[in-house]
Parts: C-alpha cells; structure tokens; sequence
C-alpha cells in the first residue's frame, strides 16, 4: 500500500539523518502531510511520541559507539546534537539506566531500539461513523495560545489552556455569542508550514471579536467523526480514526487545521465532533 511506504520512506529518511537537526517538515513531505500531521499520527501508529523514538534510536547507537575502543563520550555526545556533556549523560541514563561511561564495563547491559518498520495490520472490528462535508471558510472567535513545534508537550498544555478558559470564565463570555451552526466549542490546531503554530479556543458567531480575536477556518473537505461520553475517550476516537480509517479510507491529511468540537459542555458525558481535514488520495 502506497501510504505504508511513504511512511516506511519517512523512517529511512530519519534513520539516514539521525545525526543532523531533524527537519519534521520534510518527513512530512514525505508522508504527504504536514510536519504536524506527521507527529500527530506518528504518536497513534508507533505508540510514542516523535521525539521519543528520535532519542531512543540516537541513545542506541550511541551506546554501539560507545561500545567501541577508544570512543569518546564527549565526540559520541557530540555526534548525536548533545553539546553538553549533563544533558547526554540524563539522556543516556533515562534510556539505558547506566552511564555512558559504564557502557565498557564488563556485563553491562544496554538497550537497542531497532528502527520501525510500518505494516499493515487488519483492525476494525468496531464501527466508525463518519461523514464527509465540504465546508466553506468559517469565522470564530476566541482566545488563542501558542503550541510547542513537539506536540507531546502540548498534550499536557492544552488541557490547562481549557481549564484556565473555564476557570477565568472565557469559556462561558464565549458561549454566549455562539449564533452560526455548529453550536459548541471548538478547539483548533492551525499548525501549518507557513505560521506560528497556535490553539484556538473558540465559537462560531457573526458578532464582533469585542474582547477576543478573530481567527478564519478555512474553507476544507472535513471527515467528521461523531463522538459521546468522557472528554478523555476523544483520545482514543483520534487513535482510531488514525491507525484503522485514514490508512484505507481513500484519503489523505490536508494541509488546514484540526479541529474538535465540543457539542455540550460537561466533560463526563460530553457529546463532540473531530474533524479530519482530508483530500483524495491520489491515484
């Protein structure tokens, strides 16, 4: 399957450039989809973040270097973008659980993380219900919040970007001024090749901005994904929608935002929409 291999060829480019700063927008190129796309559905299909599996492989190799006489910690560190000496030594130690320099001792024991190799693997058991819609630019308006250009750090940001909303009563002035279907709170990631990446949290309205900024969802071909029950089941809807629709589904990621929409506001019976920009794959 095509996608299976573009993927498979994002791996091999990342394994012949594990020594140099990783450029996430060109494994995304290479996947076609964006850099963001990338490290998002990279967390569903190999079960950890990006970054993680990046230090993982570079931490393995460098203990194989290590391992070899007359290597230096400090040019091993070095090779592998550490230039401090503390920082490669945590990173060692969080992978392995010994020092770089006990590495030669006899019957110390590392850890070597191969390189991932995608496949296809026949899922699907359970449903999902989906629909597609092609929709024209939407106006919100919200408050936004910087992203991290690693997106596991955000998985922990985000939340407290909700929970500050609600606390300080956004999320209620915002409520308020929603008059354009659909009627519920969105969340948007606008992370594109070309800007800041930013968090939106947001209603659709056509009254003024007043307090909060103005932000434009542009015009798209969405995949909609219905969804019900406790705020952290959106997680696993993701999960899903990645490793066992979008591989088979004809599509492909578009370059415009992910969004989530929030039907109702109570976070243990919630009821939600994620929304996929899509386009089709070509032939």
């Amino acid at each position: 399957m095509e996608w299976i291999e573009r993927w498979n060829q994002a791996i091999d480019y990342l394994e012949a450039h594990l020594t140099e700063d990783l450029d996430y927008g060109k494994l995304g190129t290479i996947a076609c989809c964006s850099g963001y796309h990338f490290q998002r559905m990279f967390v569903y299909l190999a079960g950890v973040p990006l970054s993680e599996y990046v230090r993982r492989r570079k931490m393995s190799l460098a203990a194989v270097d290590l391992r070899q006489e007359g290597a230096k910690i400090l040019d091993v560190a070095q090779k592998y973008g550490y230039h401090s000496p503390t920082a490669f030594n945590r990173a060692f130690q969080s992978v392995h659980g010994l020092a770089p320099s006990k590495v030669r001792e006899e019957g110390s024991a590392v850890k070597a993380f191969p390189p991932l190799a995608f496949q296809i693997s026949v899922k699907g058991a359970e449903p999902l219900t989906y629909r597609i819609e092609n929709k024209p630019t939407l106006r919100l308006v919200g408050r936004s919040h910087p992203l991290n250009q690693e997106i596991e750090k955000n998985f922990l940001e985000v939340p407290q970007m909700w929970s500050r909303a609600a606390q300080d009563g956004t999320v209620q002035r915002l409520a308020q001024k929603m008059d354009v279907p659909p009627m519920g709170l969105f969340g948007v990631s606008a992370c594109n090749q070309r800007e800041e990446w930013r968090y939106y949290i947001a209603v659709s309205t056509t009254q003024p901005a007043g307090e909060f900024e103005e932000y434009l969802l542009p015009a798209a071909t969405w995949a909609i994904f219905p969804g019900e029950g406790p705020v952290q089941d959106m997680q696993e809807l993701e999960r899903r929608i990645i490793t066992e629709w979008l591989p088979n589904s004809g599509y492909e990621y578009a370059d415009a935002p992910d969004v989530e929409c929030y039907l109702n506001p109570d976070p243990e019976h919630a009821r939600y929409e994620v929304w996929i920009p899509v386009v089709k794959r070509a032939e």
